[in-house]
């Protein structure tokens, strides 16, 4: 047997995800935490049984893009837009607040200027996957803070792609960060009319005619996700972003519901291996380097995040129970910030203490506010059977 093998890691992975999975929903625990903690155990800094974990957080990625494909598809565009309107001041101010907060603690440890800043700069994002996996389908699709969490979770994509836009022409000098910046707004709105003519005049017709045939119109689907957030990459942006335009563009099809009833378990299974590669990535032997400024962090992000948002949100007429509650949801580092690690480290922007400080921010903070969230507000996967919802 090849133990290094694709096949032989799906089975560790999806064999103890099961068993993890059973451990955690006897213990009462939520199952994000069972997924990381399975990659950490073994991962390549635990047991070694995967040591292909770039492969894998490549292959975890696709369940992030059919997320965002699926929230696309139960959007009206029209309750987007004036959603996104109201979220832009609490996006940008909250933004500024994180960064400042990011930067203060790891000056005050002693970092370097750069260090801090591009800590600071990774601080300001929440959880996509926390915040609208943890938020039950319903309230996601139908209720007003679904809305204003989907605002808010965009344009702070739209934030993470300039950075990483900004980190990758680092070396390039200013006048090349420049033009990377400029091309990127300029190819959101080409990405977004190239959609909107494709879907008109190419695919609402080929669904009309073959709507019968449910096998192609999940092909069609999958294809049409997975190509738009192809071209959002090569256009400068996200896939994220990418699959998002690809759903809205297709929410007015009759057609939309079965497409994202269809592709939820296809998601999950992304997922797993998405919560998977993130444990498997953190080098636990090496977190007593940055166990102080990590934890000073996480304490500061975990309390700070759902005061500003409830402030924030209340400031803009929003009622103070729901400011409360999307205040804990967004409570949390993102996945974003793990991968301006991985970014800034590799281009020599940063130390690796610095990298490793937001590896560990994130993960404690994506733990912790898994458990505020899943014991305190309702969730597909709460403990208690009153907060449990679909």
């Amino acid at each position: 047997m090849e133990f290094s093998s694709i096949t032989f890691s799906f089975f560790l992975i999806f064999t103890g995800a099961a068993v993890f999975a059973s451990i955690a929903l006897y213990t009462r625990q939520p199952l994000i935490i069972a997924y990381i903690a399975l990659g950490t155990c073994i991962g390549p800094y635990g047991l070694s049984l995967v040591t292909d974990t770039k492969l894998l957080s490549d292959i975890g990625h696709v369940g992030i893009i059919f997320l965002l494909f699926l929230l696309g598809l139960d959007m009206q565009p029209q309750a987007l837009w004036a959603t996104l309107r109201k979220s832009t001041v609490v996006a940008i101010s909250s933004s500024a607040l994180f960064v400042a907060a990011g930067f203060g603690v790891t000056a005050l440890f002693g970092y370097s200027l750069q260090d801090s800043l591009i800590v600071g700069a990774a601080m300001m994002f929440s959880s996509t996957i926390i915040g609208i996996k943890l938020l039950p389908t319903t309230v996601l699709h139908h209720r007003h803070i679904g809305e204003l969490m989907i605002g808010l979770l965009l344009l702070q994509d739209l934030l993470a792609i300039f950075i990483l836009m900004a980190l990758f022409s680092a070396s390039g000098g200013a006048e090349g960060m420049g033009t990377s910046l400029l091309y990127t707004v300029l190819a959101l709105p080409l990405l977004i009319a190239l959609a909107l003519l494709f879907v008109r005049f190419l695919l609402l017709p080929l669904i009309r005619r073959f709507d019968r045939f449910h096998e192609y119109i999940f092909l069609l689907a999958l294809g049409w996700c997975l190509g738009l957030a192809e071209l959002a990459v090569l256009l400068g942006l996200s896939a994220e972003i990418g699959a998002f335009i690809a759903g809205i563009t297709i929410a007015t099809s009759p057609i939309a519901q079965y497409i994202a009833v269809s592709l939820k378990p296809l998601r999950d299974f992304f997922l797993i291996l998405f919560f998977f590669s993130v444990g498997a990535q953190f080098n636990i032997g090496a977190l007593a380097q940055v166990l102080a400024p990590a934890l000073v962090l996480s304490i500061l992000i975990l309390t700070l995040k759902p005061v500003a948002y409830r402030y924030l949100l209340k400031g803009v007429s929003e009622h103070r129970s729901l400011a409360w509650n999307l205040g804990f949801r967004l409570g949390q580092a993102s996945e974003f910030s793990l991968l301006i690690a991985y970014v800034a480290v590799g281009g020599a922007l940063i130390s690796e203490q610095a990298s490793l400080l937001i590896q560990a921010t994130t993960i404690i903070t994506l733990l912790i506010s898994s458990y505020i969230v899943v014991l305190n507000y309702p969730t597909p996967i709460a403990i208690s059977e009153r907060l449990r919802r679909d």
